[in-house]
């Protein structure tokens, strides 16, 4: 039998990195298997889904290089794979049930709910669902129906027995139908809930394993039921074990951003980040870290995955990127550095052939220097245009006694260069540096400040060969107007 697998998000912005996680493995399993991957988009809440949002999904995934075999834009034998658009087969599926009187129509309000939840706790009783609207005569429904109280459709769970199913991860689970309510199937506004759409779509679709997140493993049991009642071939289910924050919470935006699309536009690569969420939960045999997606897929198998929570360390995946962002080819580097310079404004969109050469000629000078891709742009800002000098900086830096006659004797001797590269510019600085008995701090970072704006950048000797001599020499003769005025330099190096 063919393995069949779903990732079934329902849309509301950019995915959640734990949805992302639920989505790789769902992908590993399937390409380690030679099964198929279905994409089913759960969009039933028109209250949280919009278009933009449905998109964002595609994108994200899209972005992380999981593709699907099955789903929205790729079709499929049981299209469509959008919830919203299979509404008819939940009415048909619904009339089925209440047909065969395994559903029934509750016109409980919530107030009555809630009232009725109230006195159940205060006499010390499970405060479930009693059932009630199953037990109605046809008397008082054809009263409510004249009426025409709202009503939900609650499916009807057998009072006596359990349901054990064995969980590929946790292992087997057993629940007694007495602690399992009479559950809601249909809202009274006519839409389908999960416990409904989800089961009957993994039936019509024959889906052989679901994987999904462990908070899902509660309602596995009424989905079993449900299964049984349309006489469907029950799935594998395995339930992936929680992502903790740094203090042992489930993660969630109190930690942080979480969604994959924050990652994306602050520079993180998708490699980095599917191999991080790899080992959230699953560890290859060999007790590699870093391993190419290929492998992954080789190593990948579901018993291998724990049942104890992951912790999501933003630091290791951040070290984890500054290694993938080290191990590109510069060619690919530069291409992915470009929409996060472009972003800045320090290129044009598209750049211009000028610009691309720049970009080229800054990967070797930011590539050991940076950890994620949007930290690329601080440091090479003063290459690419005239950058405002930050007054904190030149106040410490440049207040100090001697850079006055560091300026000058500097200016002297790079107007004296013959060819302006970086061994001239070096040789030229270390030369000042040598004959004012520096050291190469002392000597260098004033250079920061004056040619790049700040205390911090690329390598200040390649900097200055990109951006030229008289850029370079006007910089520092504007800093020595704007900051050192009335601070002459000795009356030897003027």
């Amino acid at each position: 039998m063919t393995t069949r697998v779903r990732f079934a998000p329902a849309p509301s912005g950019s995915i959640h990195v734990g949805n992302a996680r639920t989505a790789l493995f769902n992908w590993l399993y399937a390409r380690h298997n030679g099964g198929v991957m279905v994409l089913r988009v759960e969009d039933t809440d028109r209250s949280r889904v919009t278009e933009e949002s449905y998109r964002a999904v595609l994108e994200d995934l899209r972005w992380l290089g999981l593709d699907w075999d099955e789903g929205p834009e790729a079709g499929g034998p049981y299209a469509p794979y959008r919830q919203s658009e299979r509404l008819d087969i939940y009415r048909g599926v619904i009339d089925q049930l209440l047909l065969a009187g395994l559903a029934y129509p509750c016109y409980c309000t919530p107030e009555e709910l809630e009232e009725r939840r109230k006195a159940a706790m205060a006499a010390g009783r499970r405060p479930g669902y009693d059932g009630r609207c199953y037990r109605l005569t046809d008397a008082e429904r054809s009263k409510f129906e004249a009426e025409h109280r709202p009503y939900v459709i609650r499916f009807h769970v057998p009072e006596e027995g359990s349901t054990t199913f064995h969980d590929l991860v946790t292992g087997y689970v057993t629940v007694d139908h007495a602690q399992i309510d009479d559950f809601v199937l249909v809202r009274r506004d006519g839409f389908p809930l999960y416990n409904l759409a989800a089961p009957v779509d993994d039936g019509m679709m024959h889906m052989t394993h679901v994987i999904r997140g462990l908070d899902l493993q509660p309602s596995t049991p009424r989905q079993i039921l449900l299964h049984d009642a349309l006489g469907n071939e029950i799935p594998e289910f395995g339930h992936l074990p929680l992502i903790l924050g740094a203090d042992g919470q489930p993660l969630s935006k109190r930690h942080g951003e979480v969604s994959v699309g924050w990652y994306r536009d602050h520079g993180f690569l998708p490699e980095a980040i599917v191999n991080y969420l790899a080992l959230l939960g699953w560890s290859p045999r060999d007790g590699s870290v870093i391993l190419p997606l290929s492998e992954i897929v080789a190593q990948f198998r579901l018993e291998d995955v724990g049942a104890s929570p992951a912790r999501f360390d933003l630091d290791k995946l951040t070290w984890m990127n500054g290694e993938y962002i080290r191990s590109l080819p510069d060619e690919e580097l530069a291409r992915r550095l470009e929409p996060f310079l472009v972003r800045v404004g320090l290129v044009a969109d598209p750049p211009t052939e000028a610009q691309r050469s720049l970009v080229a000629a800054i990967v070797p000078l930011v590539k050991t220097r940076i950890e994620r891709l949007d930290q690329a742009a601080p440091l090479v800002a003063g290459i690419f245009r005239d950058v405002p000098v930050d007054p904190a900086a030149a106040e410490k830096v440049l207040g100090e006694d001697y850079v006055p006659e560091l300026l000058e004797r500097s200016v002297a001797a790079l107007e004296r260069l013959g060819t302006w590269d970086r061994e001239g510019v070096e040789a030229a600085l270390r030369g000042v540096q040598t004959e004012m008995g520096l050291k190469p701090k002392k000597a260098f970072v004033p250079f920061y400040v004056a040619v790049l704006g700040s205390n911090v950048g690329a390598p200040i000797f390649d900097s200055m060969a990109l951006i030229g001599r008289d850029k370079v020499l006007d910089r520092l003769r504007q800093v020595r107007e704007k900051f050192l005025p009335g601070r002459e330099p000795p009356a030897e190096v003027r």
